[in-house]
């Protein structure tokens, strides 16, 4: 334990998403619902892609990443914050909050990453069919997932070191539903404005580099399928694109919201309510948006309930 004008490594408290209320518990149920349908629809598409092998290709095996990584999100969040709101007590010890801020910055990190990856497949896919096989082979899923978990995880681990070493001399009152670096640097009575653009760096490198990326590649895709296509293909396809980069663009805007902006100009109200689409919303929408609107994975759903 340190003194004087160094932290002090004791519990902190968690405001946690709602003011306590009527209303606030219908909020509280509606959420339970969402988690337990994201849980599900996240589950039930991992074990589809397990069990049949027709769903055994590049597309699916990052799929089930990105399933993986969104189980992870909402069951690092959800249930602290139901604990919390069901009980007195709003604590959470040091080494949970440091624990909770390290995994989801990994979560964070490496789902940017994998979508970018994910994006990379469809381009292959259409824009160079002949070529798929070898662009993407498995030994190459295989070194886009690993880098995708080393860097998130590399990224996570110097962001939570730095700032649990940093002196927590104001109040241990997180105004948040989680413990997540914006917040936790109000706490910090330090000048952190030169460790803020590293931050921001991060989040530039991490967060925009794939999105862009992604942007660019389906540019690439609808120029290919609107020049080959027939009309049916082409509203196929547009409403296929469209619906990952609304998904992709809710997750991207909202992180890059919270991890590109000064401290200072950072509303706790307005924080929460962002951090819910993508901790929560965003591997709700992930299943449907990307899997469970595919003919492969309703076919296979179909055979293994007939």
């Amino acid at each position: 334990m340190k003194t004087g004008n160094q932290s002090i490594k004791t519990d902190f408290i968690l405001s946690g998403l709602f003011q306590y209320g009527q209303m606030d518990t219908f909020l509280f149920v509606a959420l339970v619902i969402l988690f337990a349908v994201a849980l599900m629809g996240n589950i039930i598409l991992i074990l589809l892609i397990q069990l049949d092998t027709r769903l055994h290709t590049p597309m699916y095996f990052l799929l089930s990443q990105l399933s993986f990584m969104d189980i992870m999100n909402i069951t690092t969040t959800v249930p602290k914050l139901a604990t919390n709101f069901l009980s007195n007590s709003k604590t959470i010890t040091f080494l949970g909050c440091e624990c909770q801020t390290f995994v989801l910055i990994v979560l964070g990190g490496t789902e940017a990453l994998l979508l970018g990856f994910m994006s990379y497949d469809r381009y292959v896919a259409i824009c160079h069919p002949l070529h798929y096989p070898v662009l993407m082979s498995k030994k190459i899923c295989w070194i886009m997932v690993t880098c995708a978990w080393t860097s998130g995880s590399i990224n996570a681990l110097v962001h939570t070191l730095y700032v649990f070493h940093l002196p927590f001399c104001r109040s241990r009152l997180i105004n948040h539903f989680f413990c997540e670096l914006p917040s936790l640097l109000q706490l910090v009575c330090q000048e952190t404005s030169q460790y803020e653009y590293t931050v921001l760096l991060s989040g530039l490198i991490i967060l925009l580099l794939p999105f862009l990326a992604i942007l660019a590649s389906y540019a690439c895709v609808l120029t290919v399928v609107f020049q080959v296509s027939s009309g049916k293909g082409q509203t196929k396809a547009v409403s296929t694109c469209f619906s990952h980069l609304t998904v992709a663009s809710l997750f991207y805007v909202t992180a890059l919201s919270t991890y590109t902006r000064p401290h200072s100009l950072h509303s706790p109200e307005q924080g929460k309510a962002v951090a819910v689409f993508y901790t929560i919303i965003t591997p709700l929408l992930n299943p449907f948006i990307y899997s469970l609107r595919n003919k492969e994975v309703i076919g296979t759903m179909r055979r293994l309930l007939v």
